[in-house]
């Protein structure tokens, strides 16, 4: 008892201690995070630098005020801290200040680490220390709080000039949070935009030329042929792989000479042994549809998170017949897609058609089951198992093929067997390496069928995932092609590459002609020459000019140089800042790729609805997966009018459907003032008609249109039409034939 008492004594005296407070704020604040930092390996001088220039500033802004002020601003600087390290392990980047709408998401955070925690230790250490600094304040509530000497205002400011000199003397392009706090990087992006108008104001009325285009919108077939003759194959099989990066592939690690040297996917690594490997392969966006809009239909996606052009596409009825599929379907192929998750989400069952697919499933095709319980659909294993058999169908006819697949295994929350997550130290390494083992029972199965020898097969992935600490992860992308021909094919295939090739290199295989509508070059050529080509990952927009210059711009246009060969480097030389008219020519570039289909997201009706049958599960499980239709990541412009109209209708006469409708800005939800749950039924069908207002501009739009119960529902309308105030009406209806259509 006594020494229990000495040690009460001896804590009081310590929390009552004149300075203990302000200990406890400085533990908070700038101890605690920098042993985080160290401990999650996100060691970085300027790292260091930036977590104690923003706990500096939060010790003298925050030492002598009232409790109703400092604890909410410390809760929500907390809560910033434990939200980003979950990002950064579930999707490998920091957010940028728009990700802020669904960083302090729960459902969010819950759908990108499987329901748990990444991290559990950062958030208890932080609550710990918060609960310190509450039993110190407590503690000294009656004694007067001594204040800082006013040196102490200076230290966060010599701390962030340091920072930024470091930055420009001594320029690292190291992951963004190895660089930076969030705060503090969020504060640099609005110093740099304020930046940017200062120096457009400047500028005046300046008018810019038109920046040049050819380069990264014609198709380039100057290159010399690597084949003597058309391609020998018959098929054509693309075999698309989530999130996978190109390091994964260890003859991409040796042609790049990359230090990472995890062997996540052996398999797929001998694999590339026997066939042609683009090390340089850049991936030019994020999300699966566009990284498919942009290998099927030759066409850079959206650099800036607008409207996919997947869902734009809806609205041509001339570009997408220039797309692969349709171009095969075209010249007597027979083109099918298949992948192993539901097809709505995305519009990815009005897409894929409508670009020239004769057959497109998704979940509903397979009959086999799963081997493990995952949200998005078919484990890896059990999907390749039925694309097995799907091949083994179009085998027994005479007629030439073209299939794409798609895997959603490694997409998070990411699952796998208990034997490969007692293998592995995390769930990711876990489902990739379960996918490794997948493919490559599949790949063996394809020749034992003979399907090799007839056969060209193009192994790549829809976006990375990124690797933390490997520079350019997230637009490192793969290309693996095995050709009847293959002695023919360099093993490595030198050159800067891309998914905007893959449509026009398939095409320059078979000898077809290709659309002039298409961009790019052949996978199948050698040229002289670099080419211009760009990307927009992880919040950067890069642009490599084709004569050994990357620019690397975070938005706003604030850009740096390097000298680099090709684009996917180990490491580049800095050159310098790029600020004013070349930044500004480098952001017009992009700006005129994301206008290739439509010019602007006005005036457009895009039709959501159809009268497929959609069976109906007993109750909602996850927002995303159970979405029963595809509009998603919308882009609505500032000052526009947005009008929804819906109608779905319960199919089974004795079944009632219980319907709900939500809006997600960013993952974040919209309240738009809608019942919380509705009834649809066979006699009186659930129709509405509603319309806001975007006083802002908004981007990422999801609508999420729910339902459970014991039938079936045919969401016959799910109209959304965008427009400016006093233009309602502009459009007509849609023709039941059409999926959309544009003013």
């Amino acid at each position: 008892m006594a020494g229990r008492s000495f040690f009460v004594s001896v804590l009081l005296h310590a929390l009552r201690h004149p300075h203990a407070r302000l200990f406890s704020l400085i533990f908070l604040v700038l101890i605690v995070p920098v042993c985080l930092r160290a401990v999650l390996g996100w060691s970085s001088p300027l790292g260091y630098v930036s977590d104690l220039a923003i706990g500096s500033a939060l010790v003298v802004l925050l030492h002598r005020r009232p409790l109703w002020l400092a604890l909410p601003v410390l809760l929500f600087w907390g809560l910033l801290a434990v939200a980003t390290a979950e990002l950064v392990s579930a999707v490998g980047r920091l957010p940028n200040p728009s990700d802020l709408h669904y960083l302090i998401d729960p459902q969010f955070v819950e759908n990108s680490t499987g329901g748990g925690f990444a991290h559990p230790a950062l958030a208890i250490a932080l609550l710990l220390s918060l609960m310190l600094w509450l039993l110190t304040r407590f503690a000294n509530r009656t004694q007067p709080v001594p204040a800082l000497p006013r040196a102490a205002w200076s230290v966060p400011v010599v701390l962030f000039v340091a920072h930024w000199g470091g930055q420009n003397l001594w320029p690292n392009d190291a992951d963004a949070w190895r660089l930076y706090n969030l705060p503090h990087q969020l504060l640099a992006t609005q110093v740099a935009d304020m930046q940017m108008q200062a120096e457009e104001w400047l500028d005046g009325d300046v008018v810019e030329e038109a920046p040049a285009m050819a380069g990264l919108t014609d198709v380039d077939l100057s290159g010399h042929k690597l084949l003597a003759a058309p391609g020998q194959a018959r098929n054509v099989l693309i075999i698309t792989l989530e999130g996978i990066p190109g390091a994964y592939i260890g003859a991409n690690r040796e042609a790049i000479g990359s230090h990472y040297q995890e062997n996540l996917m052996p398999n797929l690594s001998r694999w590339a042994e026997r066939g042609m490997n683009t090390p340089d392969y850049v991936l030019h966006t994020h999300q699966t549809i566009r990284g498919l809009y942009a290998m099927l239909c030759g066409d850079y996606d959206k650099l800036n998170n607008g409207t996919p052009k997947g869902v734009e596409m809806l609205t041509q009825h001339e570009r997408n017949q220039a797309c692969l599929p349709a171009q095969l379907r075209k010249n007597g192929f027979a083109t099918h897609y298949l992948q192993g998750a539901g097809l709505r989400f995305m519009a990815k069952d009005k897409i894929m058609p409508h670009i020239g697919f004769d057959a497109t499933h998704g979940l509903e095709w397979f009959t086999n089951a799963n081997y493990l319980e995952f949200p998005w659909g078919k484990d890896d294993k059990a999907f390749f198992e039925g694309a097995l058999d799907y091949v083994g169908q179009l085998k027994k006819h005479k007629q030439p093929w073209m299939l794409t697949l798609l895997t959603v295994g490694t997409h998070q929350p990411y699952s796998a067997p208990e034997d490969y997550l007692e293998r592995y130290e995390t769930p990711k390494q876990a489902a990739v390496g379960y996918l490794d083992d997948a493919l490559d029972q599949f790949l063996s199965g394809l020749e034992r069928q003979g399907v090799l020898k007839d056969t060209l097969v193009v192994i790549t992935s829809d976006e990375s995932h990124g690797i933390d600490g490997v520079r350019l992860a997230s637009s490192w992308g793969f290309n693996l092609t095995l050709a009847p021909e293959q002695e023919q094919l360099p093993r490595l295939n030198a050159g800067v590459y891309g998914h905007v090739d893959l449509s026009a290199s398939i095409l320059d295989y078979f000898d077809l002609p290709v659309p002039s509508a298409l961009s790019g070059r052949s996978l199948f050529r050698d040229y002289d020459s670099g080419r211009e080509i760009m990307s927009y990952t992880n919040g950067k927009l890069r642009y490599h000019d084709g004569r050994g210059i990357l620019a690397e711009c975070d938005m706003p246009r604030r850009c740096r140089y390097y000298a680099s060969e090709g684009f996917i480097a180990e490491s580049a030389t800095y050159k310098g800042n790029v600020t004013g008219q070349r930044a500004r020519q480098i952001a017009a570039r992009a700006n005129a790729l994301d206008l290739s289909l439509l010019r602007s997201p006005l005036n457009h009706q895009y039709q959501f609805g159809s009268t497929n049958i959609i069976p109906l599960q007993a109750q909602i499980k996850d927002d995303w997966a159970d979405n029963l239709i595809g509009a998603q990541y919308l882009e609505m412009p500032k000052g526009s009018h947005t009008r929804v109209r819906l109608t779905v209708r319960s199919v089974d006469p004795q079944q009632a459907a219980y319907i709900q409708l939500k809006a997600k800005e960013f993952e974040q939800d919209v309240q738009l003032g809608l019942p919380t749950e509705m009834v649809a039924t066979a006699d009186q069908p659930l129709e509405m008609d509603f319309s806001f207002d975007n006083p802002q501009q908004r981007k990422a739009f999801s609508f999420h249109l729910l339902g459970y119960g014991l039938g079936a529902v045919e969401v016959t309308d799910f109209s959304v039409i965008t427009e400016l105030p006093g233009q309602e009406g502009l459009l007509d209806e849609v023709p039941d034939d059409d999926t959309a259509q544009s003013s």
